[in-house]
């Protein structure tokens, strides 16, 4: 009978045991189900990698953008707004990722970089080259701008006293006239010597024969000589010919020479490449990155505030080359000193310009992106074409 009643099924005790498997299958299906959407969450965050920034990184506040004057980059007008190169991006930046800000102004790049190492601002926005020595004590976004440096200089033509004199003291023409004074002063010793016993001319005492001989020389080499006295022996008279040719012939090389360079700089000017530097007067702008180059080349240079003090200098002659960065030069000629100065044709010392952020910023990663999306768009070739006449 026991083993019957186990195999009947008990009504009574059936509904009890069927309420307990549906509330175990209920509870099953809603872990399934909460699962299910935390795999589904977890691949929108792993699998889709990070999601479009919306500015979560900023300070929750106006933030405090630091700029300089660098035109065409940053500049201000009467009124007191600013425009720009740099300003204009930054704009975009702002607006993409839904930021407020201020703009705070320091004198010269120099001061804004520690300025914005100390966290005076949040961003620092102008003409700023990225270099390693700025790296050390800021962060830089992604460069938004490739350039280099420029040579400036005046398109009056060089003045030829001032080239004759500089081409006399000048270490070649040291040089050359020095051998020159040196043969012409061996070959008279050598005629003494042949023509002290032989000849009165050159006779007597020493100071009075070998000047004699020396002074001779001298016009031989000039074609000065009256040709009242000369060598008598046969190898002074030798000796007398082979120098009057050799005289002829390097007297005419050597004026060939310094005639050609001469020209040479009057036509095509004093610099023409960066290889000219070094032998003329260069200025730069101070607290700039070209001061580093200069330096590293050992160009001694002079510095001025303003690129247009820089500039005037090259107009009123004081220097004879400017050297800075190559579109902020183009931009000041063009604007103020197209009929005195040009900017060569030649760009060296390859830099970038980057936004200055300060160390460790979590929204830098945020501006980076903006940057790229900004300077990949159809509005940053307007931009450059607008300020710089440049299609990119």
């Amino acid at each position: 009978m026991r083993a019957v009643s186990l195999g009947v099924f008990d009504a009574s005790g059936g509904n009890e045991w069927l309420h307990g498997a549906l509330r175990y299958v209920r509870a099953a299906l809603i872990a399934l189900a909460a699962f299910g959407a935390s795999a589904i969450s977890g691949s929108n965050v792993y699998g889709q990698g990070p999601q479009q920034a919306d500015g979560q990184d900023f300070p929750q506040r106006e933030l405090v953008i630091g700029t300089k004057e660098a035109p065409p980059f940053a500049m201000k007008d009467a009124d007191g707004n600013w425009s720009g190169i740099s300003i204009d991006l930054w704009r975009e930046v702002a607006q993409r990722l839904g930021l407020k800000y201020r703009l705070g102004e320091e004198p010269n790049v120099q001061k804004l970089i520690e300025a914005t190492s100390r966290g005076d601002y949040d961003v620092s926005v102008a003409a700023i080259t990225i270099t390693a020595e700025r790296e050390r004590i800021v962060d830089f976004s992604q460069p938004f701008y490739d350039t280099g440096l420029g040579i400036a200089v005046s398109v009056n033509s060089v003045s030829v006293w001032r080239e004759i004199v500089r081409t006399m003291i000048s270490a070649g023409f040291l040089q050359a006239a020095g051998a020159l004074i040196g043969i012409s002063l061996l070959v008279g010793a050598l005629v003494w010597l042949f023509e002290r016993r032989h000849n009165e001319d050159f006779g007597g005492p020493l100071g009075r024969g070998l000047g004699a001989s020396i002074w001779w020389s001298a016009e031989a080499m000039t074609q000065a000589s009256t040709g009242h006295r000369g060598p008598i022996t046969i190898a002074g008279r030798a000796l007398a010919i082979v120098w009057m040719v050799v005289s002829i012939i390097t007297i005419a090389v050597f004026t060939a020479s310094v005639t050609s360079a001469l020209t040479t700089r009057q036509m095509r000017g004093l610099v023409n490449g960066v290889e000219d530097l070094s032998g003329v007067r260069v200025g730069t702008l101070a607290n700039s990155a070209t001061i580093s180059f200069l330096d590293g080349e050992r160009i001694k240079h002079r510095t001025f505030s303003q690129v247009a003090d820089g500039l005037k200098a090259l107009e009123a002659g004081s220097i004879d080359a400017f050297v800075y960065d190559k579109p902020l030069l183009a931009w000041t000629v063009e604007q103020h000193f197209s009929s005195t100065v040009q900017i060569l044709d030649v760009d060296f010392e390859p830099q970038s310009y980057g936004f200055a952020i300060p160390l460790g910023r979590a929204y830098r990663k945020e501006i980076d992106v903006a940057v790229l999306q900004a300077i990949h768009d159809q509005r940053w070739r307007r931009i450059l074409f607008q300020y710089l006449g440049e299609k990119r």
